[in-house]
């Protein structure tokens, strides 16, 4: 267990969020900012606190509109930025075009965790992704291990969805792993795709699985196009616990999450994401898994694209 939890932003994902890590005890102490008036970060604690008798836990929880709240935090889980919505045309906007308003937003995320919890190890969620995390990178120098972003679990928990509904198995029975930016180009990886330890081709066809890895690549926006308003929340903080679990408990896990590459699979100095072990001090190591030759040319365009919008942020924050 964590001495204490902080979460940014107390939307749909910060609610989550906090309602699992008090009921999982992950932590003695949740700190919950969001600078929406009047005062959600404090009536959602309320809520939740209201409550933990009944789920027996005695995690303590804390919320206001100040950062001071994180405040000795060995974590931090930001999901602070404006979600995709539908355009009024039906369109859904790319994580992409959120960039300008979600870097502004970034700039008081990292003021705020260098001021109270500079060492804290944090976790990503908001979009663009890749991007996101590259600039509070920039912005806090903090040790690669400890500054990681949330995409890889959630894209390869889509992936592993799909092939279990498709197959007519249990979830449980398959495994998975996307890999690259979280974005139209991310990279499904049929070679690592297994069900009960067999080639996920003995139980599907070619075709299915194509069909399968066009909607894992899309899955973001169909949801988004679904909903209405807003965007996933659910699934992307499971994922983002399953993240803070294996960190907090120590359990050396391997999870495919968004981290500073220095020559891993060609690439320097750009956030992507790739298999990772983690640990009690953040990402403890870096996987180079075996790709084949299709994977590697589709790795490589979605690193492509992760360039191209980090070279965004260079433009927009220098």
């Amino acid at each position: 267990m964590l001495k204490k939890i902080g979460v940014i932003g107390g939307g749909n994902i910060g609610g989550v969020l906090i309602q699992e890590i008090v009921r999982r005890g992950l932590a003695g102490c949740v700190g919950l900012v969001d600078i929406l008036p009047p005062e959600l970060a404090k009536g959602k604690c309320l809520d939740i606190a209201e409550g933990t008798p009944i789920i027996a836990s005695d995690v303590k929880l804390v919320a206001g509109k100040e950062y001071s709240v994180l405040a000795g935090a060995d974590m931090v889980i930001n999901t602070a930025g404006v979600p995709r919505k539908p355009r009024p045309d039906g369109t859904i906007p790319s994580r992409e075009e959120l960039l300008v308003t979600n870097l502004k937003i970034t700039d008081q995320v990292a003021d705020g965790i260098k001021k109270h919890c500079p060492g804290a190890i944090i976790i990503s969620i908001a979009n663009p992704l890749d991007a996101i995390v590259y600039h509070l990178y920039r912005k806090l120098g903090h040790p690669k291990a400890k500054i990681l972003g949330m995409a890889g679990v959630l894209d390869s928990s889509r992936y592993r969805y799909f092939v279990a509904e498709a197959a007519g198995v249990s979830v449980e029975s398959v495994e998975a792993l996307v890999l690259g930016g979280h974005g139209d180009d991310m990279v499904p990886i049929r070679s690592c795709c297994r069900i009960a330890g067999m080639p996920v081709e003995k139980f599907l066809s070619t075709e299915s699985l194509d069909a399968i890895e066009k909607r894992t690549r899309g899955a973001g926006a169909e949801v988004v196009k679904l909903l209405g308003s807003g965007s996933a929340f659910a699934s992307p903080a499971w994922a983002a616990l399953a993240m803070a679990e294996a960190i907090a408990h120590d359990r050396k896990k391997i999870l495919a999450c968004c981290a500073l590459l220095e020559g891993e699979y060609g690439v320097d100095r750009l956030f992507v994401g790739v298999p990772c072990i983690l640990g009690a001090g953040g990402i403890e190591r870096i996987i180079e898994a075996d790709l084949n030759e299709a994977e590697r040319v589709a790795f490589q365009k979605s690193v492509a694209s992760v360039t191209s919008t980090c070279a965004e942020v260079d433009k927009l924050a220098p």
